[in-house]
């Protein structure tokens, strides 16, 4: 597999960069793609930008601005403050259809520069009841894709039966523990690193990376 190419779906967050480091592990050319739709953050791309610069690992960003217009909410608006799902609902952050689009996206790039793989950070098991993080989602976008351009490719989820205790396990196991803990950004307030600690999507990181550590040092 180590001569293959692939494309890393890339947000500059924990999880697609811990992808980013599995995929430069098994795959001789690996291309980042990071998608640009007007995000609450923007240092989310610059985030991601660095990253690739850093790992010299060719970098796409594409325009996906259309998203924002189409569907407001907490990750595309920053005067909507971010709330978890409430009575079983999804969190306002879910935005509907982003990664159906991000891979439909990635597998046209994919096409273009001759790459049969497609690295994704999704996870059904830390998943925010995300409908487009699961397991069948990914199957069967996987067929589509493949119908639709007559294409063989081979989407990835290296993180899909992993919770964030063991995310941060493979990115130790992969050497970048702490590139990751350190570069990357995942906080819904744009603060790189631990971030500020208090939204769902550093209570998640932060929580994972307590829960391994603690376990690392018992080894």
């Amino acid at each position: 597999m180590k001569k293959d190419k692939a494309v890393v779906v890339f947000s500059g967050g924990q999880d697609s960069t811990t992808c980013l480091f599995w995929a430069l592990e098994r795959f001789e050319e690996v291309i980042a793609v990071t998608f640009n739709y007007n995000q609450r953050h923007k240092f989310e791309i610059e985030c991601a930008k660095n990253i690739a610069n850093e790992l010299s690992v060719k970098h796409h960003i594409l325009d996906m601005s259309l998203l924002n217009q189409l569907a407001p909410n907490a990750l595309t608006r920053d005067d909507i403050e971010v709330k978890e799902g409430e009575d079983g609902g999804l969190p306002n952050t879910f935005v509907p259809g982003r990664n159906l689009l991000f891979l439909s996206f990635a597998g046209v790039l994919a096409s273009q520069v001759g790459a049969k793989h497609i690295v994704t950070g999704v996870c059904e098991t830390d998943f925010s009841g995300y409908p487009d993080c699961r397991d069948v989602f990914i199957k069967s976008l996987n067929v589509t894709l493949n119908l639709s351009m007559d294409q063989q490719f081979v989407i990835h989820t290296p993180l899909m039966w992993i919770d964030k205790a063991e995310t941060w396990q493979l990115a130790d196991e992969l050497g970048a523990l702490d590139f990751v803990r350190e570069k990357t950004l995942t906080c819904y307030n744009g603060i790189i690193a631990d971030g500020c600690g208090e939204c769902p999507a550093c209570k998640l990181r932060k929580s994972g990376l307590d829960q391994y550590l603690s376990t690392r040092k018992e080894l």
